[in-house]
């Protein structure tokens, strides 16, 4: 795998990270003989290998670098894209709160440039399973590409489709679905879905929001959450502490909810409405 983060030295086929001035910043793997060009200079590869990670290197011009294995928010940075990717900021987010980890089997629906594709392969490790569909072949091409540079192309499995077609598989973990109208295709979600599964949507406009909110409820969903995540770094000195003059503000709103297996039981009636879900007795006195 060239990305491994369990390694104290650099060595040939690592993925490495060189940090220089104004924090400019290089990921490339390490090829024995090679050569490594930047603006300040060239470093050689044969150089690089076998040196602790961490450590300060230079160029052949004696610009000062940091050798260092990229994190995994480096490497979604850093990807290869014909599409808006999603940002770690939200990823880490939905990995937690969908409890994503290892030997899970999740759904992706929306593949684009990959880099949710490339944070759930991470997180289900390689006793896991992703299954991503796209229905944009060139989509698929590039998001498989990035998979297979990070070596977790192994536990992806890529589908090529449309997805009002709905999917084949059942009883996955947790879908995670990447469309601008995902309230057309939340039957097929749930029908892919364990009882109990985990879903989540990223859209960035309220309308969006709300004829989600909609579908949610009237297929059986419920525990549902709204929110969004913004990100404001400080500078990191003790002296004159204070917020960065940018911050990482509106990407998208994120839409949380759980697969329910509601009853006829009248008593469920208000814990249902607590929750926020259509109970069956309610559709019927629609219905009527």
């Amino acid at each position: 795998m060239p990305w491994n983060l369990t390694t104290t030295h650099a060595q040939a086929g690592d993925l490495a990270l060189l940090v220089g001035l104004r924090h400019k910043h290089f990921i490339f793997p390490l090829t024995p003989g090679g050569t490594f060009h930047t603006h300040r200079g060239i470093l050689s590869h044969d150089e690089l290998i076998g040196k602790p990670w961490g450590s300060q290197v230079f160029s052949h011009q004696g610009a000062p670098f940091f050798l260092l294995q990229p994190s995994l928010s480096d490497l979604l940075i850093d990807l290869k894209r014909s599409t808006q990717i999603m940002f770690p900021k939200d990823i880490g987010f939905i990995l937690t709160t969908m409890s994503i980890g290892p030997g899970q089997t999740v759904m992706e629906a929306g593949t684009g440039s990959g880099s949710m594709t490339v944070a759930l392969a991470y997180a289900v490790g390689p006793t896991g399973r992703v299954i991503t569909y796209e229905r944009r072949e060139e989509f698929q091409k590039l998001a498989r590409k990035n998979l297979e540079r990070l070596g977790l192309d192994r536990c992806v499995e890529f589908k090529l489709g449309d997805l009002t077609d709905g999917f084949s598989e059942r009883d996955v973990d947790a879908f995670f679905l990447d469309v601008a109208n995902p309230w057309d295709y939340m039957e097929q979600v749930r029908a892919s879905l364990k009882p109990g599964g985990f879903f989540c949507n990223l859209v960035p406009t309220f309308n969006q929001v709300s004829q989600l909110l909609l579908a949610l409820r009237r297929v059986d969903f419920a525990f549902i959450e709204v929110c969004e995540l913004l990100l404001r770094y400080y500078k990191p000195e003790s002296s004159r502490l204070r917020p960065t003059d940018r911050m990482v503000a509106h990407t998208g709103f994120l839409v949380f909810a759980r697969r329910i297996e509601p009853s006829e039981d009248a008593r469920g009636k208000e814990l249902m409405e607590e929750i926020g879900a259509v109970s069956v007795l309610e559709e019927k006195d629609q219905e009527a």
